[in-house]
């Protein structure tokens, strides 16, 4: 494949010195790619500097066109029309003022090429579910999963030769995330995708991973990098376990060398001081056999450093991902015991003891207004909570006193808990050091997941139901993983909205309550 984004000593800082990017090399290629990487890890600045909405410290970017880029958080107000989200609210006005008779050359400039732009729209607009009798319509009467759909469709209409996606599934529901992964089979010209989501990942051509401060691409989808990676590393582990025993083995023959020469010298000096040979001759014999045993110490230690540097270029390529491991307390939950209920006027279904269950739907069904009904005790027709006892992680992590650290944070739910059981706590969900110290405002998104995840989990007393909506937005492949691995831990109920079915498989979910734009609810059993 040919290039399409040539990245040259790439360096990016933020005003305050922080460094995002440092000396970055590398090459995207045409056609799709998905695009790795911790939290923090710089894929959100790496794409926002590829578009140009940054400007690198040092360094440059060579692109073979123009470039479109969807943002994580789109920026239009609620109140911006379907047409401004898609982008061509300047052409349309444009082209009707052409048609009224307004031939300004202004006009024709901004239409461009672009004169079939009503018709496209139209047919893209309907691929997705609406028409052109909704441009006139606000970003506020869509949900938040259309409207990144919506803007999708707008990228697409531009048909720039390079489009950048960061996190387009957040928000979608499965039938849009289907309908998106169709368009990214289809998608004209280049596409590099930032995402989480493991499914729409298995779509690519190219997989690129930003880690250690290097950007590695992969010729094939998620899955196959995967492997390769799990390849790479055993056989990374293996280099390193040999090149330490053979750095035992050395020092071993160091030391036994060592040892014969202090042993010689002992014999030398006895048979001297015993007058075995003459004076002269046993200081010829000293002095050669000092020589030999500097040359001889010379050549074992430089055998040392060579299999110690062989073990540091081995241990170099074996990565060291931490896992989180926690030892939450019992929320103690019996099995008879009601938590909560949720009601659609006709049936209700009962969250009882430590079950899992997941809430999921279309777009705009209304989920997340559901939730937050019952966590206030509004609408009681809709649902109640029979605990007092809950833990609510929202969408937006917008919950934590910002200008704190995470161990007053996790001090605020747990007051009663000692400041050194907190610290450790925190180590756990690799939050150690002075990191705990620092204002939650500086903390990267991973930093912050997981304060917001301590919130919960060591709440005292602790949360005996667990409400996450849409927890993994935004979140790295890693961080899903410590999310799971903690709520396998968590001993009591959940309810957790999303449309991430494989995270939601992974956290073994007992039902899975479906909401209808209705309002009415359909139960089924584990995914």
């Amino acid at each position: 494949m040919q290039s399409a984004i040539t990245l040259r000593n790439l360096s990016f800082e933020w005003p305050d010195g922080t460094v995002a990017l440092a000396q970055l090399d590398g090459t995207l290629t045409t056609g799709r790619t998905g695009l790795m990487g911790r939290n923090g890890s710089g894929k959100s600045t790496l794409l926002r500097l590829i578009a140009g909405n940054l400007t690198p410290t040092n360094g440059h970017i060579e692109t073979t066109g123009e470039v479109g880029y969807l943002p994580q958080t789109l920026t239009l107000g609620r109140g911006a029309t379907i047409a401004e989200l898609l982008g061509i609210a300047d052409k349309l006005t444009a082209l009707h003022s052409i048609e009224s008779g307004d031939t300004e050359d202004a006009h024709f400039e901004t239409i461009g090429d672009d004169w079939d732009i009503e018709a496209r729209t139209e047919e893209a607009l309907h691929e997705i579910g609406f028409g052109a009798a909704d441009l006139d319509r606000t970003v506020g009467e869509v949900s938040g999963g259309e409207a990144v759909l919506i803007a999708i469709t707008g990228l697409r209409l531009r048909r720039t030769p390079i489009t950048l996606l960061d996190e387009p599934t957040n928000n979608l529901d499965r039938e849009t995330r289907t309908k998106l992964a169709e368009f990214v089979d289809s998608w004209p010209g280049t596409l590099v995708v930032v995402s989480h989501d493991l499914e729409l990942l298995e779509h690519m051509d190219s997989t690129a991973e930003l880690h250690g401060g290097m950007l590695d691409v992969f010729g094939g989808p998620y899955s196959a990098w995967k492997q390769h990676l799990e390849q790479e590393q055993a056989a990374a582990v293996q280099a390193a376990r040999t090149a330490e025993q053979a750095l035992k083995v050395e020092k071993r023959q160091r030391i036994e060398a060592e040892t014969k020469l202090a042993r010689r010298e002992r014999t030398a000096r006895a048979t001297q001081r015993d007058g075995g040979i003459p004076r002269i001759l046993a200081g010829n014999r000293a002095s050669k056999a000092q020589g030999s045993a500097g040359a001889m110490r010379t050549t074992l230690d430089a055998k040392v450093r060579a299999a110690q540097e062989v073990l540091d270029a081995a241990s170099t390529r074996v990565r060291q991902d931490e896992h989180i491991h926690l030892n939450l307390p019992d929320p103690n939950v019996p099995r008879s015991r009601r938590i909560a209920e949720l009601r659609d006027g006709v049936r209700s279904v009962v969250i009882q003891g430590p079950e899992r269950v997941a809430l999921v739907g279309r777009n705009g069904a209304g989920k997340s207004t559901l939730i937050e009904n019952l966590i206030n005790g509004r609408a009681p027709d809709r649902g109640a909570l029979f605990t007092d006892r809950v833990g609510y992680l929202p969408q937006r992590l917008d919950s934590l006193n910002e200008r704190v650290g995470a161990l007053e944070n996790v001090h605020e739910v747990a007051p009663d808990t000692a400041p050194a059981t907190i610290r450790n706590q925190l180590a756990r969900l690799l939050l150690r050091g002075s990191s705990v110290e620092r204002p939650v405002s500086s903390l990267s998104g991973g930093e912050r997941f997981r304060v917001c995840l301590a919130r919960l989990l060591f709440a005292d007393p602790p949360a005996q139901l667990l409400i996450l909506d849409e927890p993994t937005n935004n979140l790295d492949i890693g961080s899903v993983d410590q999310l799971v691995e903690a709520l396998t831990d968590y001993r009591g109920a959940l309810l957790v909205v999303s449309h991430d079915y494989p995270f939601l498989k992974r956290i073994g979910i007992d039902t899975v309550i479906e909401l209808e734009p209705d309002g009415s609810f359909q139960q089924r059993g584990a995914l």
